[in-house]
């Protein structure tokens, strides 16, 4: 670790800032990999020849920022990486955690015929009390809860959608075929977790939570209304542009 030593010495950035970066760069080498064990505060101090403050403020910040976890008594590990949703891409949640090569499952909350409400009305731009399907589904990455869809849907652009097995065909990919999306609208939110929501996401009542609202549109009609909400220690959401 002596080459780590000078490193620390040689740049006018914050010491505390070095030993974050030289932690970093080390995880994201696979140096050290989720669940590992990085070097104690005390450690640290030795390698980076860094005062106790700056190894302590380093971690804390990492840990904050959701890269480290610590255990009381037992150390500070690599945390593992956050699941991740596309922001302006509308996507499957089953192919976003399968592709991370981690077990899909779902579990089915509701799936009933409701007449819309004149604020639901407005959102599916139809006339209050028309006939709508109504969904709400948990999602799970892992046997962890990281989803609730919660999912209005004009019955006019999808007149199967009560006859579908949601345990093997999420609503998105049976949406996609029998009304495929042209148009999506996006509003993120940062809330806190209700008791419905926390019982769940089996979280705390009050913790942080992601809430999209979004509306999506097959050629020049409304097709669904939905509320997706994520935990926020779980979940991290991706946008890409261009201009």
């Amino acid at each position: 670790m002596a080459a780590d030593k000078k490193n620390v010495r040689e740049t006018p950035i914050p010491l505390y800032l070095q030993v974050k970066q030289l932690i970093i760069e080390k995880i994201h080498d696979g140096y050290w990999k989720a669940n590992d064990r990085i070097p104690s505060e005390a450690e640290l101090v030795k390698q980076f020849a860094c005062s106790r403050m700056t190894a302590n403020r380093a971690l804390r910040e990492l840990t904050a920022e959701g890269l480290l976890v610590r255990v009381q008594g037992v150390g500070t590990f690599v945390a593992e990486p956050k699941g991740q949703s596309a922001l302006f891409e509308i996507h499957s949640i089953e192919s976003e955690i399968v592709a991370r090569n981690h077990q899909y499952s779902c579990k089915i909350i509701k799936l009933e015929a409701v007449s819309a409400s004149v604020p639901l009305a407005r959102e599916l731009d139809i006339l209050p009390e028309t006939l709508v399907f109504h969904s709400v589904i948990v999602h799970y990455e892992n046997n962890i809860a990281v989803q609730i869809e919660d999912r209005y849907v004009n019955a006019l652009a999808a007149p199967d959608y009560l006859q579908q097995d949601f345990m093997h065909i999420t609503p998105h990919d049976y949406l996609s075929k029998v009304a495929p999306l042209t148009e999506g609208e996006h509003i993120v939110e940062a809330v806190e977790a209700d008791e419905r929501s926390a019982k769940l996401l089996t979280i705390s009542v009050g913790s942080a939570c992601l809430l999209i609202s979004r509306r999506t549109w097959s050629q020049s009609f409304v097709v669904t209304s939905t509320k997706l909400l994520f935990p926020g220690n779980r979940y991290k959401l991706k946008g890409h542009f261009t201009s």
